[in-house]
């Protein structure tokens, strides 16, 4: 863990292993400040890998939840589950309204049921509107096309695009459109018109190389 985030900070790889005792004597002419500076910065990175790693797991564990939720709200959602190419799995979404309404929310994108990622969703909408609500949502991406499109940016909602209300027996008849079948369940609140339409996203790999 110590030569990843040492490896991090720049020192070539070879050095690292030499430094650390891996190796024969290295010559580093480098004064004890400059040594010191490099070990507060490694302790910075690692303290930061690791507070990164138990959000991304968190975040990991939530959508699993949504899953299960949806799951056990509608059994036949799974064959959704199985047979699409991914799914992005947003847990909770704000959405509020007063004329011009918004809404935003953060999820995890999953690949084949293996988590790759975050994901995040905004949204404006303008029209009459009233209320504001949390729900849940999960797109299911029907290609490694659809899904490689909303993992490069490429893909967003029309304004003309619909999600399935989940209960029970609601997946037996959804269909994919344009590559996607979208399920929402509202977690509270009140809203006169609740619609995914021209929704954006964002998307970032676990590691942050994409």
């Amino acid at each position: 863990m110590l030569e990843r985030c040492i490896c991090r900070a720049g020192l070539p790889s070879r050095l690292v292993r030499r430094w650390m005792g891996g190796g024969r004597h290295y010559p580093l002419r480098m004064s004890k400040h400059h040594i010191l500076g490099w070990v507060a910065l490694l302790l910075a990175l690692c303290a930061a890998a690791v507070a990164r790693a138990a959000t991304d797991a968190e975040a990991i564990k939530e959508a699993e939840q949504t899953v299960a939720a949806f799951k056990r709200a509608d059994p036949g959602i799974e064959k959704f589950f199985d047979r699409s190419a991914g799914y992005a799995v947003f847990s909770n979404v704000g959405k509020g309204a007063a004329g011009i309404g918004g809404a935003h929310g953060g999820g995890v994108l999953f690949e084949h049921g293996r988590p790759i990622g975050k994901v995040t969703l905004n949204q404006v909408t303008v029209g009459f509107q009233f209320g504001g609500q949390s729900y849940s949502e999960i797109i299911f991406f029907e290609t490694p096309k659809s899904l490689a499109d909303f993992k490069a940016g490429n893909f967003e909602l029309s304004a003309q695009a619909s999600a399935v209300a989940l209960k029970t027996g609601a997946s037996s008849t959804a269909k994919y459109q344009n590559g996607v079948a979208i399920f929402t369940a509202t977690k509270g609140g009140l809203m006169y018109e609740a619609s995914v339409g021209g929704q954006k996203f964002g998307f970032e790999p676990f590691g942050g190389k994409k």
